[in-house]
């Protein structure tokens, strides 16, 4: 039952009767899907955005091990499948922000967060072009 331990608005309970969980409190539901991807059984099924799947639709979640697939059964009865990498960095091998080395001092005079894009594994941000400023 990771799902429980890890819900950040603690609103995922077991159902006795069912040996499920199930959400307690849907309207407090902040919708990041933790629940979703801690479940190693696929047991939980989620509402979906109305931008991608329509009214009287269901999303299934399957997790393995490297991915999450989204099953979409469209209310025509058609089956929309979405896979995406799961992120797999270990907990605590990230270090915090207060051991990172300060940046220097042409970087905090830029428009870049810190440590980008090294961080991001690229070579640069995309940026806009700016108009020359009228005289």
């Amino acid at each position: 039952m990771e799902c429980v331990t890890i819900c950040p608005s603690d609103i995922m309970h077991i159902d006795p009767a069912q040996g499920r969980a199930y959400n307690v409190e849907p309207q407090m539901c902040w919708e990041c899907c933790a629940c979703v991807k801690a479940c190693p059984e696929a047991a939980i099924e989620i509402r979906g955005y109305a931008d991608f799947a329509p009214m009287n639709h269901s999303v299934q979640p399957t997790r393995t091990d490297t991915h999450i697939t989204w099953k979409i059964r469209m209310r025509g009865g058609d089956l929309k499948e979405f896979t995406f990498p799961i992120r797999t960095t270990k907990w605590g091998s990230i270090a915090a922000p207060q051991e990172a080395p300060e940046p220097p001092a042409e970087a905090r005079a830029g428009e870049l967060l810190s440590f980008e894009p090294d961080y991001l594994a690229v070579e640069a941000l995309p940026t806009l072009a700016r108009k020359p400023s009228a005289p």
